[in-house]
């Protein structure tokens, strides 16, 4: 989309407000935002929502959309992490202008406008602690008081900035703060800090510096500096737009509009990455790809489809109201997204061994579907032989009258193969059914049944790990813990269970890493990148229909 005639009806309002300005004419007819992730953790579920709108909307408005990194705290960041924050970005199918930005780029240029401020007395250096200064700043009710070093003349103020960068004093020993109104009624113009001193080494500029701006002072500089017209942010910054205006106004710099929109929360999740970091480090789950994590290397692992996110964030919308969206919706954009794409087979997890009288000795060829839902996709020929495996759980010894699968004397329709019945059951000295003995029926008989059931021919799989997944956490709000305990009490204990001696068939142990399969009555799968040729490994996606509605109603 190249102008605001060709607009789409019922835009969300950041679209309303970036239409309008194509229409005046504000930004010279130009649309050029930015995504701005720290590179301190991995990126969640949540980014996934401001990358959609901010990629999103330089596509829709013909503009240009800028990967920068805000890297001004080298204690948490890593180089792994800038790499990890591209390549979810690239998967979820966005690609940015130029080259990566870095907020290190620029910090030459912030410490020259920082000096500028010093000289015109609108900031100043203070030794306080950061717990002086935090009850110094007062309530919302109260003023904040003056710090006793906030009279510093600006050539003092000057002389020690340039100590502060010369690497003098230690951390926390001073910092560099606006001089703004310690009574102002929003509490972020309380004279905020902007530079901060942290000896330790940057992974991208070393050793150069030891003191790094504040987000409040970098973020609005780095937009001036590229051009940024919209600075799309999150609602929690809606009180700092007074201050990202104020920095640009004093230094008399281009600066963009903010405007903020509600975050994406989910239940049943948390999307802190200060809590997800805790649980990586207390080894409470694999690593930042863990497919229960809801970051994006998470998800891509458990096998869910870029397509599938932006289609749940394109349908979950942009609003000004925090709130929380259920689970449930974001796995059917990922059903509705699987069921189109994934061609089907038939694989057991718990594997039950049927011998079937009256099939004849070798293989026998069925035909069934590859993919329903896509005709091009054509068939698949499935092999049938005396000896097969069916789900355990479609079979009781003893079933109630609304059991409609396989029983002593009950028949059920092998798919795509016939019908059998089951005559008789074999069980080992702790009386554990083994093996069901059956007689057959072929496709074409006049035999009327209730239950289909999926199987596997015994001698045409090879053995696999599935691992089964459910929620991280046992309750809708993790963090909904009693003052004093660890959030991490909620953890659901089940969220992972591994099957070993699943059985699939032979091609499937050669497909492609992160490749994904239904696994036909079960779920939606993916091949892990554990997954090898003589021990393949899936995991479970989703299931077929959301088992969460029955429980919660």
């Amino acid at each position: 989309m190249t102008d605001a005639a060709a607009a789409p009806e019922n835009l969300d309002f950041i679209r309303q407000i970036v239409t309008d300005d194509m229409k005046t004419g504000k930004w010279g007819g130009k649309v050029v935002t930015r995504f701005p992730p720290e590179p301190n953790g991995y990126l969640h579920i949540g980014h996934a929502k401001a990358i959609c709108i901010d990629f999103g909307i330089a596509q829709e408005f013909g503009g240009v959309c800028r990967l920068r990194y805000d890297d001004t705290n080298p204690s948490k960041e890593d180089q792994e992490y800038v790499d990890a924050i591209a390549n979810d970005v690239a998967w979820l199918g966005f690609r940015w202008e130029g080259e990566p930005r870095y907020a290190s780029d620029y910090f030459p240029q912030m410490f020259g406008w920082a000096e500028q401020l010093i000289q015109a007395g609108k900031a100043y250096v203070d030794d306080q602690t950061v717990e002086q200064i935090r009850a110094g700043r007062g309530t919302i009710t109260s003023p904040g008081t003056d710090s006793p070093f906030r009279s510093r003349t600006p050539a003092e103020n000057l002389d020690l900035f340039r100590r502060m960068r010369a690497g003098e004093f230690p951390n926390g020993a001073k910092v560099l703060r606006a001089k703004i109104d310690m009574a102002h009624p929003n509490m972020q113009m309380r004279d905020p800090l902007m530079y901060r001193i942290i000896h330790a080494v940057h992974h991208r500029t070393g050793n150069q510096w030891c003191i790094y701006p504040m987000y409040d002072w970098a973020h609005g500089l780095e937009d001036s500096i590229e051009g940024v017209t919209h600075s799309i942010c999150t609602l929690e910054f809606d009180t700092h737009r007074q201050l990202y205006d104020w920095f640009m106004e004093q230094l008399g710099l281009h600066h963009a509009q903010q405007i903020e929109f509600a975050r994406l929360n989910l239940d049943f999740t948390v999307m802190s990455k200060r809590k997800l970091l805790e649980l990586v480090q207390d080894k409470l789950v694999s690593g930042w790809d863990d497919p229960r994590m809801p970051t994006l290397a998470g998800l891509r692992r458990r096998g869910v489809p870029p397509e599938a996110l932006r289609n749940f964030c394109a349908a979950i919308g942009v609003s000004k109201r925090d709130g929380v969206t259920n689970w449930s919706l974001f796995e059917y954009h990922m059903r509705q997204e699987l069921n189109r794409t994934s061609p089907r087979v038939m694989a057991v997890v718990e594997p039950l061994t049927v011998i079937i009288d009256g099939v004849p000795e070798g293989t026998t060829w069925c035909e069934g579907l590859l993919n329903p839902e896509d005709p091009s996709a054509g068939s698949v020929r499935v092999p049938l032989t005396r000896e097969i495996f069916i789900e355990r759980d479609d079979f009781m010894e003893n079933p109630p009258k609304d059991f409609y699968r396989l029983g002593v004397g009950r028949t059920v329709r092998l798919r795509y193969a016939g019908f059998i019945t089951c005559t008789s059951v074999d069980k080992d000295a702790a009386g554990v059914v083994t093996a069901l003995h059956a007689s057959f029926q072929p496709m074409d008989a006049a035999v009327k049944v209730k239950a289909t059931i999926h199987w596997i021919a015994a001698g045409h799989c090879v053995e696999a790990e599935v691992r089964i997944y459910d929620h991280l956490f046992a309750h809708e709000n993790p963090a909904d813990v009693p003052e004093g305990q660890d959030w991490k009490v909620n953890l659901n204990r089940q969220s992972l269970v591994v099957k070993t001696a699943c059985k699939i068939p032979p091609d499937l142990a050669k497909a492609a890493v992160l490749s994904r399969w239904q696994f036909e009555r079960l779920g939606y799968f993916c091949v892990d990148p554990d997954s090898t040729a003589t021990k393949p490994v899936y995991n479970r996606t989703a299931t077929l229909k959301d088992p969460w509605g029955k429980k919660k109603s």
